[in-house]
């Protein structure tokens, strides 16, 4: 199953069964290699919150466990590619600015996507790690959100992470394209602008929020 360049379909995250992000994006391209996707500045999502409208990086991991949290809608507030690679445990984004410059990479762990189509909805669901890597220009780069991992990990299988090792070696995976430079991180898609013809998707389609499918 593969999807259409310019279809809308939904970007989803889950903790365990619980959704705790949707991001509407457009479909780049779709082929065994992978899946592209452009999201833009105004694109409709839903965001995991705390029930107090703190963010769930301001609150210890067993705050996050105790205390109420929702999805809030939110406008997405940038630019940015997703790639895919087919079976790879990361994703990695292409950040741009207002001008269209391209400003920084950034490694995505997380469960190997799996794309679905259901009705009128489609998209491709995954399991945040938590762990990430934000990658320069130069490809100098540096771990995100290690403090967080690391909590999470002592709450066994509280936590949606189930194998410390296995996101450390897709880490160290990325890390080696990093410092070679070898695709994504050669310079390719930088320069990338989408079809100006993509107005902002303007609501998600009914049933976005149905069970997870990764």
């Amino acid at each position: 199953m593969y999807f259409t360049p310019g279809e809308v379909v939904l970007r989803r995250f889950f903790q365990h069964h619980r959704l705790s992000r949707a991001l509407a994006t457009r479909v780049v391209s779709h082929d065994e290699q992978g899946l592209l996707l452009w999201t833009g500045t105004g694109y409709p999502s839903q965001e995991m919150v705390m029930a107090d409208g703190r963010s769930l990086h301001d609150v210890t991991f067993q705050e996050l466990l105790t205390l109420p949290r929702l999805l809030r809608p939110r406008s997405w507030p940038g630019d940015g590619l997703i790639w895919h690679p087919a079976e790879t445990p990361y994703a990695v984004w292409w950040f741009f600015d207002a001008t269209g410059r391209h400003t920084t990479w950034y490694v995505n762990l997380e469960v190997p996507g799996v794309t679905w189509r259901d009705g009128g909805a489609a998209g491709i669901d995954t399991v945040d790690w938590d762990l990430d890597i934000v990658v320069q220009p130069d490809r100098s780069w540096e771990w995100k959100d290690e403090d967080e991992f690391v909590e999470g990990l002592a709450y066994g299988d509280l936590y949606w992470v189930k194998d410390e090792d296995e996101v450390r070696a897709a880490g160290a995976h990325a890390v080696k394209l990093i410092e070679v430079g070898e695709f994504p991180f050669d310079g390719t898609w930088t320069g990338y602008r989408p079809d100006p013809s993509w107005a902002v998707p303007p609501q998600f389609p009914a049933g976005w929020d149905r069970p997870r499918f990764c």
